[in-house]
């Protein structure tokens, strides 16, 4: 039962999220009521129901009938999903609710963000200081005062995170990655910790060269073309900050023979 309000309290959040997104980078108010970006109309009641809306409008606006990009529906059902996962492995996958209650707070907080910066870099190649820095900020301050994580562990994992695309940054002179990289490195060290920071990076990378072979295979990208990696870094987070701890155990465990 718990879960099903969590995935719909999820597309709440990613309904919000797709107008946030729309707003900044067209440099509007967040104040006001929702409309379409196509005609302007002022949206009613029932054209703001998260998922629901997208199905019964069939993808129109009810107004100027131009088609609503498919963006809404995918960002409402993947936050609802996220959250659902969130509420899962730290509730009913998990035992000692009153320190769970504590990391799903952590990781619902940070996965809005990170949803932002994914749509965000995704969509425009570009990586806003201005949702990144508060939750670099939000990440530190709360494993340090609130799940109590070794500030040493955090400011290695940090500088890891930064070194390590800053690095690249400075010997490509910014050819193969972006700034915007340098400070999701600082996230997810803040974010995940020591070791899992280098865990989230290799997975960023696998699942790049996985999805960039795809994309070259069906030509939807040239060797020679960009791609944002931003998204790869925020979903390799998700995952580590999930299932970090099993896939780690299971490294050790089968791959490299340890017995924990």
């Amino acid at each position: 039962m718990f879960i099903i309000f969590f995935f719909i309290f999820g597309a709440i959040f990613g309904s919000f999220i797709n107008c946030l997104v729309y707003r900044l980078h067209s440099e509007k108010t967040m104040l006001g009521r929702s409309f379409c970006p196509k005609c302007k109309h002022t949206l009613g009641f029932f054209d703001l129901f998260p998922l629901f809306s997208y199905i019964f409008l069939k993808a129109k606006c009810r107004y100027c009938k131009e088609k609503i990009s498919i963006q809404y529906f995918l960002v409402e059902l993947f936050t609802g999903i996220i959250f659902s996962f969130g509420y899962w492995v730290y509730f009913i996958n998990k035992v000692g609710l009153e320190t769970n209650s504590l990391f799903l707070v952590f990781y619902l907080i940070i996965s809005l963000f990170l949803i932002i910066i994914f749509i965000y870099d995704l969509k425009y190649y570009l990586v806003l200081d201005s949702i990144v820095w508060p939750v670099i900020i939000i990440s530190f301050l709360f494993n340090f005062f609130i799940l109590k994580v070794d500030l040493l562990n955090l400011l290695i994992a940090g500088a890891i995170g930064a070194s390590f695309f800053g690095i690249q940054f400075i010997v490509s002179k910014g050819k193969w990655i972006g700034g915007g990289d340098i400070l999701i490195g600082l996230l997810i060290g803040f974010v995940l910790g020591w070791p899992k920071v280098i865990l989230a990076i290799f997975m960023s990378y696998i699942l790049g060269s996985i999805i960039g072979i795809i994309l070259l295979s069906f030509k939807k990208k040239g060797w020679s073309s960009q791609l944002p990696f931003g998204p790869f870094l925020v979903f390799s987070t998700w995952l580590v900050m999930l299932f970090g701890d099993a896939i780690l155990n299971w490294y050790l465990v089968r791959i490299l023979g340890f017995n924990l």
